[in-house]
């Protein structure tokens, strides 16, 4: 996922001035912009020895070195060395062993088991699939949902860090691994601090985000709400390549701060044959390549110049052997745009697009043509993201909290708001210092999500990942009583 910001010079201003080293403006610090690449940010200190076989030894390494401890956690303090540990150790699991959409079997086992540790009671399989909730009771009060995704990309990771990924062909490309392991350092932090907060925590481990099919399994066939309680306010969080120990909310007023997108797979269907007889056969490959050419028009056709959208094309599968004319072609395509309108518009063009070109090759019959996901704008909730802006303020400094402008990148987040609950999402910074500067300066440009060279400066970002989650819970929470600390579960 790739953010555009609109506060680009404030940005590399943070990232070029005196702070750094990721130290917030009023003293307290969010986690030293060290390391260079982004390999973890360690300053000299080992990360991966004995890879996650050694995570132990690698994360006291992360855990125990510089600032990256001295963020201030919701129970007033820094945030304790262990619980940090603990959380880089399971990122560093988790970044080693990545598990496709719709297999993210042991993910979600190493979530369940850090829940059920924190004293949440898990409740597994929801949905279907291998989504889960966490729930976390502290009284009568408010509840809040906490939203992380489980899932991985068919990406080959080519970081060249000391715990990539051990899964050929497979990486934790766009951050879930982070955010889950913030979600249990959050939860940590707040089990641990019951007397400064009342109501109940769901934590939801989300299958399949990158196939935009996960939240609605969770909501529909899993009858989340139902079965779990209406939220009174759903968050998540997600990495983004901006510099590490900053946050970024949508501005007031602005546009969506995703887009909305419809997901679809289309097959072209053609006469298979011999590759000596192409008179005899119907070229499937030949359409296919035609058709997207005709289909990289249709934004531009369909659109205002007002009017931002997007129409990729990410696969073309057909064929086995070049001395074989296949019988079909697939193609899967995302379309991107901040209106329905805008959707169903560019959605109703590119099948007119694929249709044509199938009858213009004289397919032997028609294209198929199918809406696998479809997800709406994210557009967070104006009164809630401010109130939690202001907590990520008082929590790093102004300066480190920026404003984000709406960016085609896509999520399935918005149907959790659904019905009306309200919903804060925020970008968390992942780049440390030395990549973002060597861009800056003309080098080599900073490697966003779903690149086979992403990879968060986990020391400065976690930290602050953690402390922004548990602190924006703790904003619709209420706060306990001390004596009145209503009944833990």
């Amino acid at each position: 996922m790739r953010c555009a910001v609109v506060t680009a010079a404030r940005a590399t201003k943070n990232a070029d001035d005196g702070h750094g080293d990721g130290r917030a403006t009023g003293g307290e610090a969010t986690g030293d912009w060290h390391g260079e690449g982004g390999k973890a940010a360690t300053g000299g200190e080992a990360t991966g020895e004995g890879h996650t076989a050694g995570g132990k030894a690698a994360a006291d390494g992360l855990a125990t070195g510089g600032d990256a401890v001295g963020v201030t956690s919701p129970a007033s303090g820094p945030l304790p060395r262990p619980l940090l540990r603990s959380a880089v150790e399971l990122y560093l699991d988790l970044h080693a062993h990545p598990e496709l959409s719709g297999h993210e079997h042991r993910t979600a086992d190493r979530l369940a088991a850090r829940l059920a540790e924190h004293g949440c009671t898990v409740t597994r399989s929801v949905g279907g699939g291998h989504g889960l909730v966490g729930v976390l009771r502290n009284g009568p009060g408010p509840t809040v949902l906490l939203r992380t995704e489980l899932d991985a990309l068919p990406v080959t990771e080519a970081t060249g860090l000391p715990y990539a990924s051990t899964v050929p062909g497979v990486m934790h490309a766009c951050g879930h691994d982070l955010h889950i392991a913030a979600v249990t350092g959050a939860v940590a932090l707040l089990a641990a601090s019951r007397d400064g907060w009342r109501g109940t925590v769901l934590v939801v481990g989300q299958p399949e985000e990158e196939t935009l099919s996960g939240a609605r399994s969770l909501l529909e066939d899993g009858r989340l709400y139902e079965r779990f309680g209406v939220p009174d306010a759903v968050l998540a969080q997600h990495a983004a390549p901006l510099p590490a120990g900053t946050l970024a909310h949508a501005p007031a007023g602005g546009p969506p701060l995703m887009a909305g997108s419809i997901a679809v797979e289309a097959v072209l269907h053609g006469r298979g044959g011999h590759a000596a007889t192409p008179h005899l056969n119907l070229d499937p490959v030949l359409m296919a390549a035609a058709t997207v050419l005709r289909l990289r028009t249709v934004v531009a056709e369909e659109t205002v110049a007002a009017e931002q959208a997007v129409l990729t094309v990410g696969s073309v599968r057909a064929g086995e052997r070049g001395n074989i004319t296949p019988d079909h072609a697939e193609l899967s395509l995302t379309i991107r745009a901040f209106t329905e309108p805008a959707l169903d518009r560019l959605v109703a063009a590119a099948e007119r697009a694929v249709r044509a070109e199938a009858a213009a090759f004289g397919a032997p019959r028609p294209p198929g043509f199918t809406v696998t996901a479809r997800s709406p704008a994210l557009r967070p909730d104006p009164a809630l993201t401010a109130r939690v802006r202001r907590v990520h303020e008082a929590l790093l400094g102004p300066a480190r909290v920026l404003d984000l402008a709406g960016s085609a990148a896509t999520e399935d987040f918005p149907h959790f708001a659904a019905g009306g609950v309200p919903a804060a999402y925020w970008m968390l910074g992942t780049t440390g210092a030395g990549p973002w500067r060597a861009a800056r300066a003309g080098g080599d440009p900073v490697p966003p999500n779903h690149a086979p060279g992403f990879a968060p400066d986990v020391r400065a970002a976690l930290p602050v990942g953690i402390t922004a989650l548990a602190t924006a819970a703790r904003q619709v929470l209420d706060p306990g009583a001390a004596g009145d600390r209503g009944t833990a579960s």
